[in-house]
């Protein structure tokens, strides 16, 4: 949850979302913990980071990210006039630990004498292993052991050791540009949801829906998440009927 558009007003907006995922967590039993928070000086939350557990977590709190605008007088407005702020939500699953297998079959091992120090059996005996790992295009040419098969041996930890790093770089980029169409820009123009406080009404632009301000801040969120649920559902059975002429 990050603090968008709004300046002072859009950081007490990150913390009042904030709360309301926090109420909400409690009113469904699920596990919730302020991973990390970046504080305003103005009592606010430049952006903060919850860790939830639970039943159909991020089946249901998928629907909260994009940009949720407020529309309000600001405690800090002496004129009473209505400000319009912003605040952005990200919702990601926690991504598994990433694991290497390699298949032998992908992999084309090649044998060479070593050469220099290391004795006359090192000199002598194809000790160097050279790998080639053919799906990432992979090479790597390993002499510091003194036996052929440490060698090999070590060429498959290095080569675990690299397909590992590409995985993780790969998850790690698929994860950030999975943020990035979540959160937008922060503009106000790419909302979500309107909390609209002179009117006491919380407005989905997705359902075209209207709830009650005080009971979703408060947690209420099932009955704006079910219905961006159904909202989804009668998208996917009319992809079905439409695939089906």
């Amino acid at each position: 949850i990050r603090a968008g558009t709004g300046g002072d007003e859009a950081c007490i907006w990150a913390g009042d979302l904030i709360r309301m995922y926090q109420m909400y967590c409690e009113k469904v039993g699920w596990k919730v913990t302020v991973v990390s928070r970046n504080d305003a000086g103005t009592g606010g939350v430049k952006d903060g980071v919850l860790e939830v557990k639970g039943d159909q977590v991020f089946s249901k709190l998928k629907f909260e990210a994009g940009v949720h605008r407020v529309q309000r007088v600001p405690a800090t407005e002496s004129k009473g006039r209505v400000h319009t702020s912003t605040a952005t939500v990200a919702v990601m699953p926690e991504v598994d630990d990433v694991e290497v297998k390699v298949d032998p079959n992908d992999c084309e091992i090649t044998t060479a004498r070593s050469g220099g120090a290391g004795g006359q059996n090192v000199n002598k005996v194809e000790t160097a292993v050279h790998l080639t790992h053919k799906p990432s295009g992979i090479k790597i040419f390993c002499t510091e052991q003194r036996t052929q098969l440490k060698n090999r041996e070590r060429a498959m930890q290095i080569l675990r050791a690299k397909l590992f790093e590409m995985e993780l770089e790969q998850q790690q980029q698929e994860m950030a540009s999975q943020r990035k169409s979540q959160i937008g820009s922060g503009s106000r123009s790419e909302k979500i949801r309107t909390y609209n406080y002179k009117d006491s009404r919380c407005s989905d632009h997705r359902t075209k829906l209207n709830f009650d301000l005080n009971k979703t801040l408060s947690g209420e969120l099932d009955p704006l998440i079910s219905s961006c649920m159904a909202v989804v559902k009668e998208e996917q059975l009319k992809e079905l009927v439409d695939s089906a002429m």
